[in-house]
């Protein structure tokens, strides 16, 4: 899975998210993408489930890019703590 490999600190701010991105929507490598329609936190396995789906469907004959990286840490309030 993707991760980073160093940071200076463990967790980080929760950002706002707002609007599509404006840099790295474009298609830049082969002829065919995907393309989120609507904002929202991705994880390092939701990124993985996705290549693995990707990779299954062209039958390991396609080349695959994949343009983001998860290095926004995503937590969760721990178990029976409401």
């Amino acid at each position: 899975m993707l991760a980073p490999k160093r940071a200076k600190y463990r967790k980080q701010f929760r950002n706002r998210r707002n609007g599509l991105a404006v840099r790295g929507s474009s298609l830049s490598f082969g002829s065919h993408g995907l393309k989120s329609q609507e904002t929202a936190w991705i994880t390092a396995r939701q990124i993985e489930a996705a290549r693995r789906a990707m990779t299954h469907y062209t039958k390991r004959g396609g080349r695959i890019w994949i343009r983001i990286f998860p290095d926004k840490p995503v937590t969760k309030k721990p178990a029976e703590t409401r």
